[in-house]
């Protein structure tokens, strides 16, 4: 897989690693549905979430059990892994296993979390902050570049419109992909920040039926991957599920994204045959 080579990819999995056995379930439940669809994959999940709002929520098994479980993934699902890191000491232990590592958006200024990450040879992704415009995250990508890492791509995920609630500007998407590949995040960007129905402010909430919509307005605007938090019972994940695309809505999706890609930007379909 190229990113940035023209064919559209996929970045799909559950926010956070619940259990070997989940895991496992989910990347065989999205390579499959990816590959009769021809759309490349990686397989994301976190072994922390180490950003979580509440100090009661759940962040996942852990560097060690987490790193084994996606090694297990890689191995028995042969699809590309992706994790999200927090911590430079980190690096080179996630970058071991992991085929991608993932800076998280509250991290994206983080110079040293982003050198270790680049320096470790594996391809970078970074989330674009929801405090960040477009055109600054070019300095996060070029310390990246600047310590021998050409592949480097950023990720949208919204920004902040006033408080519990983020906007996607599509014309970031053309901003960003002018210094670096772009994928665009259609289920973080449909997260009401710390606003869950609880009233209580420890959990996000989200506004699931928009995904479809902000997905086909990004393929439409010109991206070169997608990101989906997938889950196949949002409503129990342990993480990010009222903002997840629930697994049985996944490939109805993808169709209506490729069907868009086509019309779209027929220059690009014949790199999927």
């Amino acid at each position: 897989m190229q990113i940035g080579g023209g064919e559209l990819f996929l970045i799909a999995g559950p926010c956070v690693i619940e259990s070997e056995e989940h895991a496992i379930k989910m990347a065989e439940s999205v390579g499959g549905v990816a590959r009769a669809l021809r759309l490349p994959l990686i397989f994301k999940a976190s072994y922390d979430k180490a950003n979580r709002t509440s100090l009661k929520s759940y962040r996942g098994p852990g560097l060690d059990e987490g790193l084994r479980i996606l090694n297990k993934i890689a191995r028995t699902v042969h699809v590309p892994v992706l994790t999200d890191v927090h911590e430079a000491v980190d690096v080179q232990r996630v970058a071991e296993i992991a085929d991608v590592i993932q800076i998280p958006a509250f991290l994206c200024r983080q110079t040293d979390l982003l050198v270790a990450a680049a320096r470790s040879g594996r391809a970078v992704n970074i989330k674009k902050g929801q405090f960040v415009s477009p055109w600054d995250m070019r300095h996060a990508v070029e310390k990246c570049r600047a310590a021998g890492n050409e592949q480097v791509f950023v990720t949208e995920r919204g920004t902040s419109f006033g408080y519990n609630n983020l906007v996607v500007d599509m014309r970031s998407l053309a901003i960003m992909r002018e210094f670096a590949p772009v994928v665009f995040d259609a289920t973080h960007s449909v997260q009401l920040p710390s606003a869950a129905s609880n009233g209580d402010g420890a959990v996000s909430g989200g506004q699931p039926e928009f995904i479809p919509l902000l997905a086909r307005a990004a393929v439409a605007a010109g991206v070169d991957g997608l990101f989906l938090e997938v889950h196949d019972h949002p409503a129990q994940a342990k993480s990010d599920g009222a903002n997840a695309l629930e697994l049985k809505r996944l490939r109805g999706v993808l169709q209506e994204i490729l069907a868009v890609q086509k019309a779209a930007h027929p220059a690009a379909e014949p790199a999927r045959r």
